[in-house]
């Protein structure tokens, strides 16, 4: 049976390594699903049993220049061209959790960049000769990196050869600068060579490899030598720029504590939170950060959840009541009983839907992956005209045009181009993760940003969910006290807000048993309580059975248009009350609706309630609305709407599943709840409905990023390629041109880390 297998592959800096990559690994027998995220540094794939052994795989993967290890270890160095390693001082401390679950090395902070592999020569660059670091790198400055440490041996190879040829002659120095392009190319052409045993001729490194040999023959050596410095200044910045994408997502793991009190009767011990299991009792002092998530058993204190949601009120929270981990203990101690393992906490899973959302591309990031196929094949090949037909045609000076090929072969490197998607998103996904907006991937983004309404359950997203019983009328010869009792009985086995608003309206009351439970979907509940057939429905399925009438239906309408919603207790044909329930729209909920407005969204609520209630509450709020419905109903809503352009469906993430799963972006809110992680698009941690407006928001300034990306690269291409062919840049502009486009991209997709999408 075909397993599925996950590695953590370090070094990887820009898309063009990702692709490197998993085309290398994608060509292997019974390898298939191949997926390999440059954010999480993580290569999965599944292959089927009797086919490539599993050290086949590691073993390409470091050919090319990359650190590999199974899952839950530490990438190792790579052997081949090394540069003189740093003194690494010793490291401290127990592992830590990192991308929900994984086992980093001791010491290894989780903002030090995972780069392990290959000291010097392993100068790849995923798609090119770009060099990697070591772990013992992590973290460090990049001069003391095996990047830097290139950087720094060109560049004295470069000054030495200019030194030289200045204070010896130009034969001497021609050799110098020969000597300095050599050393400092060869492990790039090590990289290339491996590329292309892989069937990968179209790699920077052989484009590279290409156009510092050649200008070698020509005799353009100085050039040459700068050109292989500027290379290796390029791939110090652009690893620079790649760890700081990441750091968004290391910081999460930074914030569940490495250890915990553990409760051990009269007495506390510490251990790594790591080794928690469920069903054991931490201690929170004032101060510490929660160590797990779980549910305080003694003690009540303010808990601040803004490390984790975003939320920046601390909230008081007591026994019984559930804390997340990361959040940080403000006023007393706490006795916390472990619910959830280590591996499944809710920064845990933030972490890893983050980090796993970079498989669900944007359609616009996959139509570019798709472009950079051909783009660099038609490059090579204008090169090749430019190199033979102006001399072959036009008796044009051979070493002229065969610089400006090799120019042009530099230039058209789409490393800006590819990179320019993946790092919007990913900088998107780590700025909305820290104010507790989750969005599942490119794809979500890409569609979010082009919602044109939002259409909204009620209960639990613009209401609190928790209603509350305001009336109770008895009808025939039934009292208050006896419909209560009653209606609570038959209620006894549900989790629905409005059983458990009337349950907490009977506290204290003896209930009798109810048997034979059963729900009506979307109306009611039924049960026999005492000998007796009772039903507690809705009043349209109460007069749909000939429970509800005359003086009954009238006093229903009433209440409804008070904005409450009504259910009715009945036994056969016979109604014996009514009860009145009213749920609190969320205080920022008429906020939410201005700014959608003001976004030129149209906002809907789609409700089970009545009419008359959903009036009531669409009225107060500013919102259009849509009442009396079904599961089915909200559904075919759905995709009425979507017919008419983009379509938000906002939920509890439990009910509704159909209507979530069919809009353009579901969205669950529920405050790090497995549902709201897990059943929808995306999720608002919060519980804050002026959040779905700033999600909407962020997707479109990402969106309105990737646009400015796309457009940097390829205008820095179009310009230089021009300019290259007609002779007015050469070498050293054109890998500038390259690898600073790369790095501005990259900059400005950072620029996102700092967006605030709460900003109208």
């Amino acid at each position: 049976m075909a397993e599925r297998l996950e590695w953590n592959v370090s070094g990887m800096d820009c898309a063009s390594c990702v692709a490197k990559v998993a085309r290398a690994v994608e060509r292997m027998p019974g390898v298939s699903e191949v997926s390999v995220a440059l954010m999480a540094e993580k290569l999965s794939l599944t292959l089927a049993p009797d086919t490539t052994p599993r050290e086949r795989i590691e073993a390409t993967v470091r050919a090319l220049g990359y650190g590999i290890a199974p899952k839950g270890t530490a990438a190792p160095k790579q052997k081949g061209f090394v540069l003189p390693e740093a003194k690494t001082p010793p490291d401290h401390g127990p592992g830590h959790l990192h991308a929900g679950g994984t086992e980093l090395d001791p010491g290894h902070e989780p903002g030090d960049g995972d780069h392990a592999a290959a000291a010097g020569a392993d100068a790849g660059h995923g798609s090119g000769g770009h060099l990697h670091d070591a772990p013992a790198d992590r973290g460090r400055r990049w001069f003391r990196t095996a990047k830097g440490r290139l950087v720094l041996v060109t560049g004295l190879l470069l000054a030495a050869a200019w030194a030289v040829d200045l204070t010896a002659g130009h034969e001497l120095g021609y050799r110098a600068f020969a000597a300095a392009c050599v050393i400092g190319v060869a492990p790039v052409a090590q990289r290339a060579f491996a590329a292309l045993r892989m069937g990968q001729p179209f790699t920077i490194e052989s484009l590279m490899t290409i156009a510092a040999v050649g200008a070698l023959f020509i005799g353009a050596v100085e050039e040459a030598a700068l050109v292989v410095f500027l290379f290796a200044v390029g791939e110090v910045l652009e690893g620079v720029a790649a760890n700081q994408a990441r750091d968004g997502i290391r910081a999460l793991a930074n914030l569940v504590p490495r250890t915990a009190l553990l409760v051990e009767g009269a007495a506390t011990r510490e251990v790594p939170a790591a080794s928690l299991v469920i069903g054991q009792t931490v201690l929170a002092r004032p101060g510490d950060r929660i160590p797990a998530d779980g549910e305080i058993v003694e003690g009540t204190s303010g808990v601040d959840e803004s490390p984790v949601t975003g939320e920046s009120l601390p909230k008081t929270r007591g026994p019984g009541e559930a804390v997340l981990a990361g959040s940080i203990n403000t006023e007393a101690a706490l006795r916390i009983r472990v619910t959830k393992a280590a591996e499944d906490n809710t920064i845990a899973r933030i972490i890893r839907l983050v980090e796993e959302a970079e498989e669900a591309r944007a359609p616009t990031e996959r139509f570019i992956d798709r472009f950079s196929r051909w783009y660099m094949p038609l490059i090579v090949a204008l090169s090749v005209a430019v190199i033979l037909i102006p001399p072959l045609a036009m008796g044009a000076d051979w070493d002229t045009w065969i610089y400006r090929g090799l120019t042009l072969l530099l230039i058209g490197c789409p490393c800006a181009l590819v990179i320019s998607v993946p790092a919007s998103i990913a900088s998107a996904l780590s700025a909305g993760a820290r104010r507790g907006l989750l969005m599942k991937g490119g794809a979500v983004i890409e569609a979010a940003a082009f919602v044109r309404q939002v259409a909204f359950d009620k209960t639990g997203t613009l209401t609190h969910g928790r209603p509350e019983v305001v009336d109770v009328v008895p009808a025939g010869r039934a009292t208050e006290a006896e419909v209560l009792r009653l209606a609570a009985a038959v209620e006894s086995g549900s989790s629905h807000p409005l059983a458990q608003a009337i349950l907490r309206r009977a506290e204290g009351i003896p209930l009798p048993a109810a048997t034979a439970a059963r729900a009506i979907t979307g109306k009611g509940v039924s049960a026999t309580v005492e000998g007796r057939d009772l039903t507690i429905a809705s009043p349209r399925h109460a007069a749909e059975t000939g429970a509800l009438q005359g003086e009954g239906i009238h006093r229903t309408r009433v209440m409804e248009e008070e904005g409450k919603t009504v259910a009715v207790l009945f036994e056969g044909k016979a109604a014996l009350g009514l009860i009145g329930l009213r749920d609190v729209p969320r205080a920022d909920a008429v906020e939410a609706v201005r700014q959608l407005r003001a976004m030129g969204i149209t906002p809907t609520i789609l409700t089970g309630d009545n009419p008359r209630t959903a009036a009531a509450i669409a009225g107060s709020l500013g919102t259009e609305f849509r009442a009396g419905m079904l599961p089915g109903d909200k559904l075919a809503a759905i995709r009425e709407m979507a017919a008419r352009g983009g379509v938000m469906m906002v939920g509890d993430g439990i009910n509704d599943a159909p209507a979530l799963k069919h809009a353009s972006v579901g969205v669950a809110m529920g405050s790090g709840t497995d549902v709201a992680l897990e059943t929808a698009d995306a999720a608002i941690l919060r519980d804050r409905v002026t959040d779905v407006p700033a999600q909407i928001r962020l997707a479109r300034a990402t969106m309105s990023n990737i646009r400015q990306n796309v457009a940097l690269a390829l205008g820095l291409k179009a310009v230089f390629l021009a300019t290259s062919v007609f002779g007015i840049t050469g070498l050293w502009i054109a890998i500038l041109a390259d690898t600073g486009a790369t790095v501005l991209v990259t900059l400005n997709a950072l620029r996102l880390l700092a967006y605030n999408p709460e900003k109208a």
